[in-house]
């Protein structure tokens, strides 16, 4: 090739690869979305897990699709994010699936039922088992479309104003607890009471309620629980994994380019992971801060744990006859469940044993 002619059609081609490039980023639509979170903005590990994705998938899309997430309360009231994300309202929520299964149990299976998986647990039925196919058959006849967006990982069973030495003691307490686990925890003769995260604190120091569960150990005491309260209980077995989901409107999801879609399900999947970081990690000192503050840490007395397996496994068999949208997905984590603990105790429950066993003491 001569060199003019080479030149000429370098040329002509840098000319179109400059003109294509603007051209390929014009058909990128311009996307604004709403995001109301179920928590306040003082809890930077979940409420941040929204900001997070909202970053994601602004950085992704070069500030083409853009979500501004919201507060709870400040645009709708937590209770009724879910319902106002299917009217489309609003476009998506941040919340915990469970908080809805008064309206159909079959909610509670998408963040935590007691006894249930744990937080590996939950990210292998989910990602590799079916679970985000399964849970969106049942999300997409409620008009949303969901990915998962957080865990908590294994929860601490709640701050008591009382010490519990038996099931006896549980007689009549009033409680702050979510999900399908104060149906539990009620059949123990607990009074359970559904209050947001922000009004947990006033609750617990008016006398109201007489215990309260929340997370666990760096959220519990952002919210100050363990000065209202002295007791600390362990473990949460209603949620030994809570996940959250981001929840969006079923016509709003379908409206968007295959390219986004991606985008949005890369994004929740990056916050999923980036918030059981932030717990696995600032966990442990903030138990050691609530510890030298006066916290004194209790087990659950077995007689407790014993009754809360019994009762919990009635509840079960009696929705699986009621409900069969939650029969099924029940009955694929149950058995998931099983084979998962099988393994847990061959390789990683010998391992994190001896290692607790051995770790230096002070």
């Amino acid at each position: 090739m001569k060199r003019r002619n080479f030149l000429t059609t370098a040329a002509v081609g840098s000319a179109a690869a400059a003109l294509a490039a603007p051209a390929i980023a014009q058909e990128a639509p311009k996307v604004s979305w709403r995001l109301t979170s179920g928590f306040p903005k003082a809890l930077d590990t979940i409420y941040g897990a929204a900001e997070d994705f909202a970053k994601y998938v602004s950085e992704a899309t070069d500030g083409n699709f853009q979500i501004q997430p919201f507060p709870a309360g400040e645009i709708v009231p937590m209770p009724e994010a879910a319902d106002t994300v299917a009217a489309g309202t609003v476009e998506m929520t941040h919340t915990a699936s469970y908080y809805y299964w008064g309206k159909d149990p079959t909610y509670a299976l998408g963040t935590a039922v007691p006894f249930g998986l744990n937080v590996r647990g939950l990210n292998a039925w989910n990602y590799d088992g079916g679970g985000i196919d399964m849970m969106n058959g049942f999300y997409n006849k409620q008009n949303l479309h969901a990915f998962p967006g957080g865990n908590t990982g294994c929860q601490m069973g709640g701050w008591w104003r009382k010490e519990i030495t038996s099931l006896a003691d549980l007689a009549g307490v009033k409680m702050r607890i979510g999900g399908m686990g104060g149906k539990v925890m009620e059949a123990l003769g607990v009074v359970p009471q559904q209050i947001p995260g922000g009004e947990i604190y006033p609750a617990l120091e008016r006398g109201t309620i007489d215990a309260a569960e929340w997370v666990g150990p760096y959220d519990d005491e952002k919210l100050g629980l363990n000065k209202v309260a002295p007791y600390y209980y362990y473990p949460g077995f209603w949620e030994g994994g809570a996940m959250l989901h981001f929840m969006i409107n079923l016509d709003k999801w379908n409206e968007l380019t295959p390219a986004y879609k991606a985008i949005v399900e890369s994004a929740a999947a990056r916050a999923n992971a980036t918030m059981l970081a932030k717990y696995d990690y600032r966990n442990p000192a903030a138990l050691r801060s609530l510890i030298a503050g006066g916290a004194q840490l209790k087990p659950y007395p077995d007689d407790v744990m014993a009754k809360a397996f019994e009762e919990s496994n009635k509840l079960y068999a009696t929705l699986s006859a009621e409900n069969a949208d939650f029969k099924t997905i029940f009955e694929s984590q149950q058995a998931y469940r099983n084979e998962a603990n099988l393994w847990n105790q061959v390789a990683e429950y010998t391992f994190d044993t001896f290692m607790i066993r051995n770790r230096p003491r002070g």
